[in-house]
């Protein structure tokens, strides 16, 4: 993958959206770009699941969970899920559990904490709609970037002229 910096990137296109929350670190990988594919699951990783069993195709899963601490949205076996179908990382405006296995993981996983609470399974949500993350719209097929010191979203790859 691609060596990058989110903050040379945001020195280089001052007009990329930052994305402001506190998300936290998990897997091996700190750093790691796409485009976004997303979900809304609402208390529900039915349709996380269901898309990541499919190829990722090194895009970033970016899964809305409204930030609600009433259960885990990703944990190892769909972390595992991810890495076998090439999905370049995960960023989950909600909770993991299982963050001790997903630490030794080659995967890249944003989020705002753990919960060992599993979630429904009840098919609700929605796949590939713009979500609202802490104001900021986060359309299927933008870019978005991560790495230790934060996250940003843009329209076009940054890298190509990098």
């Amino acid at each position: 993958m691609q060596s990058f910096s989110t903050a040379d990137l945001l020195d280089n296109h001052p007009d990329s959206i930052v994305l402001m929350e506190d998300f936290l670190s998990f897997g091996k990988i700190k750093s790691f770009f796409g485009r976004t594919k997303t979900i809304h699951a609402p208390e529900d990783n039915s349709l996380v699941r269901q898309v990541l069993k499919t190829k990722g195709n090194n895009q970033v899963l970016v899964v809305d969970g409204c930030a609600s601490r009433a259960c885990a949205l990703i944990g190892d076996q769909l972390a595992l899920l991810a890495i076998k179908n090439e999905w370049a990382g995960i960023i989950v405006n909600g909770y993991i559990r299982d963050s001790a296995v997903i630490s030794e993981m080659p995967i890249g996983i944003k989020a705002l904490g753990t919960n060992p609470r599993k979630s429904v399974k009840k098919n609700r949500g929605e796949i590939d709609i713009e979500l609202n993350i802490s104001q900021i719209a986060i359309k299927p097929g933008l870019w978005i970037y991560s790495d230790p010191d934060g996250i940003i979203i843009a329209k076009e790859n940054l890298l190509i002229a990098e």
